[in-house]
């Protein structure tokens, strides 16, 4: 037994050197490895303490990918009905933060209901491979018919408050409307409770579990390593893509103001880039880069991006490294130009390597190690 594990073990180093290439950036030599293929568009993924992989697909399936690379054929059972339509389907998905003792998994879907269709977030106990006892705790309301801006991108920060962040749904009015979840970030127990330190928690004609709002379509959040605040970065329509730092109860001016144009000719949207009592970003693009997943980088496997924010752009296939001081972007590096496709998720393993989810028909992910 002990080995067919070696042989295993040195097969799969061997097929990985021969999906291998080498990157110069700035700071670092990268060497790229293809670690798993043949995902349907996934979306999210999430390191178990085992080091397997659970990755979603947007089609609606859940799969696991052991630490050997080994793409389990048989996705995990037991998801509710999940409506896959437009850029809806199977979204994010985090773990609890007690999951070693609970193996609570939760994820963001788009859910289909007489009313229409709408972002919802669930979580379930994981056992092998199933799912067990899952719950759904938030629905976006109101629904609509639209396939366009469901978010989502999930966190729990060191308080263990669930955040959520949703988009617009292609209605630019709704992210001014506090009555109305979408456009906003969603703050709420991991039971799905409200909490009652929410903005508008008191406040009449408001949806209590929306913690900022004035946004367009947030798909990357993450928790600054130092000052524990919340970063995310949203969607900007023809450029405006923005990258900010998550206040309470604040308006993030989507659609009254922002950097971006209207797709048709190009013409301005709302009343300009500023306005009194709308934040601004700390950073924005134009052209829009497409941004998707979005991490800190905190291991020892690249200790001079230590710090710096990494994002994958969908636009241009790359992964976009910004250096930040005092809360601002000093620095900016493209890598992996076209090199493996849409880029739609970032996360740092456990083994402080950096793992690229990339969204196709035949979706792969990319393990980056320092070949410096």
């Amino acid at each position: 037994m002990c080995c067919i594990k070696v042989f295993v073990v040195l097969i799969s180093f061997f097929i990985s050197s021969l999906h291998a290439e080498s990157f110069d950036s700035e700071k670092h030599q990268i060497k790229a490895e293809i670690i798993a293929e043949n995902l349907e568009h996934p979306w999210g993924l999430v390191f178990l303490p085992n080091k397997d992989i659970l990755v979603t697909e947007r089609t609606g399936t859940l799969r696991k990918i052991t630490k050997t690379g080994f793409l389990d054929p048989k996705p995990i059972m037991g998801l509710p009905k999940i409506e896959q339509n437009g850029q809806g389907g199977l979204l994010d998905i985090i773990l609890h933060p007690n999951f070693q003792q609970n193996n609570l998994i939760y994820f963001s879907f788009s859910e289909k209901t007489k009313d229409g269709l709408g972002t919802a977030v669930a979580y379930g106990k994981l056992e092998k491979n199933n799912l067990k006892d899952v719950k759904v705790i938030f629905r976006l309301l109101p629904k609509t018919d639209t396939a366009f801006h469901f978010g989502s991108r999930l966190l729990f920060d060191q308080n263990n408050f669930l955040f959520i962040t949703l988009g617009d749904r292609g209605s630019r009015p709704r992210a001014q409307n506090l009555n109305d979840h979408a456009g906003s970030v969603i703050r709420i127990y991991e039971d799905g409770l409200v909490p009652d330190s929410n903005p508008f928690f008191y406040s009449k004609k408001t949806q209590k579990e929306i913690y900022s709002y004035g946004h367009r379509n947030i798909q990357g959040i993450a928790i600054h390593p130092s000052t524990q605040k919340i970063w995310t970065h949203e969607h900007g329509p023809q450029g405006g893509d923005e990258l900010n730092i998550i206040l309470k109860g604040k308006n993030y001016g989507w659609p009254i103001i922002t950097y971006g144009k209207n797709y048709v000719f190009g013409t301005d949207i709302g009343e300009g880039t500023h306005k009194k009592g709308m934040i601004q970003p700390i950073h924005y693009w134009v052209p829009s880069i497409a941004p998707s997943g979005m991490i800190f980088y905190t291991g020892d496997k690249f200790p001079k991006w230590h710090g710096n924010i990494l994002i994958g752009s969908l636009k241009f296939h790359q992964l976009v490294r910004l250096e930040i001081k005092n809360n601002e972007v000093v620095h900016e590096e493209r890598l992996l130009s076209n090199k493996f496709g849409r880029i739609r998720d970032v996360k740092q393993g456990p083994d402080g390597y950096i793992y690229l989810l990339i969204d196709s028909k035949n979706g792969k992910i990319i393990k980056l190690k320092n070949n410096s």
